[in-house]
């Protein structure tokens, strides 16, 4: 199983790197745009997908669309410093995301989503 995080910034990404490089197969992607390169080349047959929501060119609910079209092996997650944004919402609604993390990340809430996600595949 590999964890893609995808978040312009590169600090939220480092940080995430080091709790959770030592637990799973870690990738990274600055944009929606790389993270679909990346996806491309990860042969698990089932991927975890952390994503920050507000990203120039690509957001992360349009990032996740796009993902979803192409692969069903993926559970989703959105990384958000805002609440009730409409577009978030409508995702959930969707079953696009079925998970919502606000910033500062909360690691411990993260670990549990992505155990949870992993054991309804297993």
């Amino acid at each position: 199983m590999t964890v893609l995080y995808v978040d312009d910034e590169s600090i939220p990404r480092i940080i995430f790197e080091k709790i959770f490089d030592p637990k799973y197969s870690i990738m990274m992607a600055d944009s929606g745009q790389e993270a679909l390169k990346k996806l491309t080349q990860i042969k698990d047959d089932f991927i975890v997908i952390i994503s920050d929501m507000r990203m120039p060119g690509m957001d992360g609910v349009d990032f996740i669309q796009e993902a979803r079209a192409k692969y069903n092996n993926i559970e989703c997650f959105i990384l958000t410093s805002m609440d009730g944004e409409p577009k978030i919402q409508q995702a959930v609604e969707d079953s696009l995301i079925s998970k919502v993390f606000h910033k500062p990340l909360n690691a411990a809430e993260v670990e549990a989503a992505i155990e949870a996600a992993v054991s309804r595949v297993a």
